[in-house]
């Protein structure tokens, strides 16, 4: 599943510094043997290069911002669409909020999404891939259309299906056998 050159690179990063072997309780509340915290990676100069690398090779050009559920897809969305710019390409980021603010600038939205924007919608890790769909939905309500749900880690292999039952294509830049697990471990 590993593609590139730019992905081994990233497989490599993540595997240094984002995954753990020991036993953990997954938000679900299931066991695993691993857990992966790809902010490890996505917080360092070299893993959101590797990351911006990647996701940029796969994002369309007629996408205009990137962003999605605030606290996974931040780093996620923020250092892709600044590695953009820095090499000549608008892409402008955002945050869904998970409540609504009611003072100030309200609303779930934090960020420079517009009305008509064509989105990918980010997260650093998926298992089951809730978090992206909640922020795809609220994108929708604000007029504008995701295009392509994108993870730097698909740690759980149902999100693809789950993002096609809403029409929108998956990607995940690395999935869990590309770290050496099972789907589901």
């Amino acid at each position: 599943m590993v593609h590139d050159m730019t992905s081994q690179a990233l497989v490599d990063h993540l595997r240094l510094y984002s995954v753990r072997r020991g036993d953990f309780v997954l938000k679900s509340g299931r066991r695993s043997r691993w857990f992966v915290d790809s902010k490890q990676t996505v917080c360092r100069p070299a893993g959101i290069l590797a990351v911006a690398d990647a996701a940029l090779s796969l994002i369309p050009d007629d996408v205009t911002a990137i962003g999605g559920l605030t606290m996974g897809a931040d780093p996620v969305a923020y250092g892709i669409a600044a590695v953009a710019a820095s090499r000549g390409r608008e892409l402008r980021s955002f945050s869904i909020r998970k409540a609504s603010k009611d003072h100030g600038v309200t609303g779930r939205l934090a960020g420079a999404l517009e009305p008509g924007d064509k989105v990918v919608i980010a997260e650093d890790t998926v298992t089951r891939g809730s978090s992206l769909l909640e922020a795809a939905a609220v994108v929708r309500e604000l007029g504008a259309e995701p295009v392509l749900a994108m993870a730097v880690v698909d740690r759980g292999g149902t999100c693809e299906a789950m993002a096609a039952e809403q029409g929108i294509p998956f990607v995940a830049l690395v999935a869990a056998p590309d770290l050496g697990f099972d789907f589901g471990d």
